[in-house]
């Protein structure tokens, strides 16, 4: 097991940087989860790591080694991809092994580490059937086998599960993250998918168009993003998003929001003075939005219609629409009972509210 450093790094294709000046430490034995949107150069900056994409500047470190100029196969690396890249003309035990005979293992030694770790994935009947005869899933666990035996200082995913159903990418991901905290291996993931970034991370980066925005445990991610693209990027459905004006009112930080007041906790009023009478951007996840009146929370409302009702068993998605034609998504009791265009007010939890300022990347106001 081993730290990997990035310092600095930088990717330029012709003109166009995909990855910018980013600098990231991975600690030993952690399972570090790389998210953003397609094109935010996590996957060049996986492939980087990997030494399959030359760096154009920064340095590239896995323990104590630079490793900049060190090709893929002495870098002690494991990586598993998107595609699986087996062998089709290889059984799983041979594909298993192919990296083991490379490197001179004894046969014996081969063939009793590959046992060891089919079985612990639970594909020991199949080490000699070749991929064709194996559902998607199983060849995803014959590629993190591959990987496991080697033993190596890091392990790379490249959206490992995008290829798998939505059941079986939830069953799977649970099994890498107990496979991985068994391990303990110095493992590094890339990911569009939010979900996958929230469950499988000890703790996430968050990149768009190449530059890292945060770097922190999922929920801290989740309850403290410093940007209003992180905001937005994390939690499903997303954030609701007002455009606003802070105001003060008897002392009091007050958002004027279309023809509606709303009222702050009055702790927000040191973050909110130097925005007095300016725009700003009012944040509120789906959760922190209701219909239902709760006590505390009927002092802030906005009016709305409901446009469209999703039923989802444990919850209800409500879409609903201001007068100003602004679109809102509520999560709501699912056995709430409102009606396609039923108007009714909004109530907003200010105390889980976020203040952004403008811009798609407008800083957190109450994170600094």
């Amino acid at each position: 097991m081993s730290d990997v450093s990035l310092h600095n790094v930088s990717k330029v294709f012709d003109n166009f940087v995909a990855v910018n000046d980013v600098s990231l430490e991975i600690k030993n034995g952690e399972f570090m989860v790389i998210v953003g949107p397609s094109g935010c150069g996590k996957t060049t900056t996986l492939r980087m790591i990997a030494g399959l994409e030359d760096i154009s500047s920064g340095t590239i470190k896995i323990g104590e080694k630079v490793v900049n100029n060190i090709p893929p196969k002495d870098r002690d690396i494991a990586m598993v991809f998107q595609n699986y890249a087996l062998y089709p003309h290889m059984t799983v035990f041979e594909n298993m092994a192919f990296g083991l005979k490379l490197r001179k293992y004894p046969k014996d030694k081969i063939k009793s580490l590959v046992e060891d770790t089919a079985k612990m994935l639970g594909i020991e009947a199949y080490l000699s059937r070749k991929p064709k005869a194996l559902s998607g899933g199983q060849r995803q666990r014959v590629a993190v086998g591959r990987a496991i035996v080697r033993n190596p200082k890091v392990f790379l995913f490249d959206e490992p599960l995008s290829n798998l159903d939505a059941k079986l990418r939830v069953t799977t991901r649970a099994e890498l993250k107990s496979l991985q905290h068994k391990l303990q291996t110095t493992s590094i993931y890339v990911t569009h998918d939010q979900a996958e970034a929230m469950t499988l991370g000890d703790r996430i980066c968050v990149m768009h168009n190449g530059n890292i925005q945060q770097t922190a445990p999922p929920m801290d991610v989740y309850d403290r993003p410093v940007n209003r693209f992180v905001a937005g990027f994390l939690g499903t459905p997303p954030m609701n998003f007002f455009e606003g004006v802070v105001i003060f009112k008897n002392d009091r930080p007050y958002i004027l929001i279309e023809s509606e007041t709303i009222a702050l906790p009055a702790r927000f009023k040191a973050a909110l003075i130097a925005y007095n009478d300016k725009p700003i951007v009012l944040g509120v996840r789906p959760e922190s939005l209701t219909p239902i009146q709760i006590n505390g929370l009927n002092e802030n409302s906005i009016t709305a219609t409901v446009k469209v009702i999703e039923p989802l068993g444990d919850r209800m998605d409500v879409y609903f629409e201001t007068k100003s034609q602004h679109k809102l998504i509520a999560n709501t009791d699912p056995h709430l009972k409102l009606k396609v265009e039923q108007k009714l007010p909004l109530y907003i939890n200010t105390e889980k509210v976020h203040i952004f300022e403008p811009g798609e990347t407008g800083k957190n106001i109450l994170e600094r």
